[in-house]
């Protein structure tokens, strides 16, 4: 089978995060199973050096254009990527679209359907009710025909599928597919106890909300160091300001972005993983922490608390200060806990979020 994938965005500093992290999964799980897979989208950040591979999956980027200013990667687009789709489209038995609202995406969909390709669109928690005044237009002209015409809807969890009802009146063919992670070595730290943030710095992720626990438990653990990495999204400044009035900076740091690829080497050099946001339908980081073996602290607003409760691979919080600072505080004293929570979500995630399962699973969707 051969099989194009379309993603929004991929950049050196990885700054559209989860969604690109999928589809390079999918696809390289796909090829393993002997399909021809490529990966299509807009790039930035690459200089010259634009690739034509990520993780040995074949990529085609096209040059990303800001085509409505102001509205972040919504307001992304690429006519060559559009022409592209048009002119190859038929190459592939199916398109799959892993759908935001914003102008590579949605528009690509709609191409791949007028040329007569099947598509699955997955949303990743991004398509929801909304008032903006842009989405208006937007899901007259593009969302809404994407999701009634498209083969399979996949959605992540229940309050997606609700969305995504809403959204498209009732007309999407909608199915259930979890995020998987291929499996990774296991986390080599020893010692003192290493937090870690990674992702990206945007308001919904509370980094600074990250930082003032992490103060606190740093008073109490001299041992204990803390560390932000991912690019900056609006907090950066927020951050530094807030890590150089802590009293511990010296053992609080923002490390800036590690790209993709490097995401889970620099998970196994952790003891801790922790992601205070809010709303996070799907978080990839959660599941590549568990995948290494790191016990993990999320929010009760988190998609995959859920995950991490049924499998006691972690803490559950609200996203306070005084609650992450508890969490946090809870596993930096008690490492041999943190360590057996740790190995259960390493299990549970090989055991039900393996790539081999997920692919599978589209393997019946294309079919």
């Amino acid at each position: 089978m051969k099989i194009l994938g379309v993603v929004t965005l991929l950049s050196p500093s990885g700054e559209y995060g989860g969604p690109t992290r999928v589809a390079v999964n999918q696809l390289r799980a796909l090829q393993d199973r002997g399909h021809q897979v490529v990966l299509a989208g807009t790039h930035r950040g690459f200089g010259g050096n634009v690739p034509t591979e990520i993780e040995g999956v074949p990529a085609k980027l096209f040059p990303a254009r800001t085509l409505l200013p102001r509205t972040g990667f919504a307001g992304l687009g690429s006519p060559d990527l559009w022409r592209a789709v048009h002119r190859h489209a038929r190459e592939f038995d199916v398109v799959h679209v892993h759908a935001a609202r914003d102008l590579v995406t949605l528009p690509s969909a709609l191409i791949a359907l007028r040329r007569a390709v099947p598509i699955v669109v997955q949303t990743h928690g991004m398509i929801d009710e909304t008032s903006h005044p842009l989405a208006v237009p937007l899901d007259l002209a593009l969302t809404r025909p994407v999701l009634r015409r498209a083969r399979i809807v996949a959605y992540l969890t229940a309050r997606e599928r609700a969305s995504l009802e809403v959204v498209s009146h009732g007309e999407a063919r909608l199915e259930e597919l979890p995020n998987g992670v291929p499996p990774e070595a296991a986390a080599t730290a020893a010692g003192p106890a290493r937090v870690l943030y990674l992702a990206r710095l945007a308001p919904r992720k509370h980094p600074v909300a990250f930082v003032e626990a992490a103060a606190r438990v740093a008073s109490e653990f001299p041992d204990a160091t803390f560390a932000l990495v991912g690019p900056d999204e609006g907090e950066r400044a927020s951050v530094l300001r807030t890590i150089a009035s802590s009293g511990a900076a010296d053992r609080i740091a923002w490390e800036g972005p590690v790209g993709m690829s490097g995401a889970a080497e620099r998970m196994r050099q952790a003891t801790l993983y922790v992601l205070p946001s809010v709303d996070e339908p799907y978080p990839m980081a959660v599941l590549e922490a568990m995948s290494v073996g790191l016990p993990v602290i999320v929010t009760d607003t988190c998609g995959l608390a859920p995950f991490v409760r049924e499998h006691d691979a972690g803490i559950v919080t609200d996203h306070t200060v005084d609650r992450l600072a508890d969490a946090v505080r809870t596993l930096v004293a008690d490492p041999e806990r943190a360590a057996a929570m740790g190995m259960r979500g390493r299990d549970a995630v090989r055991a039900e979020r393996s790539m081999a399962v997920i692919a599978e699973r589209l393997e019946q969707f294309y079919r």
